[in-house]
């Protein structure tokens, strides 16, 4: 079930193509928590070059769409409204299979911690229900 459509997400988030990587919000919990998806399309232009016979969905192009979902779940909070959410730090990442096209993300972010405009929180990336990506993410919300 679809909560937020493409045209809703960029009247929450900032970015464009290419740079809007995420589709569909499937859950979401203002502040707390939000699923989302990405569907992975050899059209990408970051195909061109990654790897050509062997495209590969670059990883921080996955840290990134969860970043984005993270910062919807931010920025739908009354306090935040059209504000930006920006990535502050990424103390930890993982990268567990390879991703391509046809692969559907699927976007798991919870919030854990809000301090004033501070927000930390992790990132999961599925395919297929296989964890391929996890992310912890500090946002900085800004004007």
């Amino acid at each position: 079930m679809t909560v937020l459509s493409t045209e809703e997400i960029q009247n929450i988030l900032p970015h464009r193509y290419p740079m809007l990587l995420v589709d569909t919000v499937e859950e979401l919990v203002p502040g707390e928590k939000i699923v989302a998806i990405k569907n992975v399309t050899m059209n990408e232009a970051v195909f061109q070059g990654h790897f050509p016979g062997n495209p590969t969905f670059p990883g921080v192009l996955m840290v990134e769409a969860l970043a984005q979902t993270g910062a919807i779940a931010l920025l739908s909070m009354p306090a935040f409204k059209g504000k930006t959410a920006y990535l502050g730090s990424i103390p930890k990442a993982r990268f567990r299979k390879r991703v391509a096209p046809g692969d559907q993300l699927r976007l798991e972010v919870t919030i854990e911690r809000m301090r004033g405009s501070i927000g930390e929180g992790k990132g999961t990336a599925y395919v297929n229900g296989k964890r391929v990506t996890t992310a912890s993410l500090t946002f900085m919300i800004g004007e």
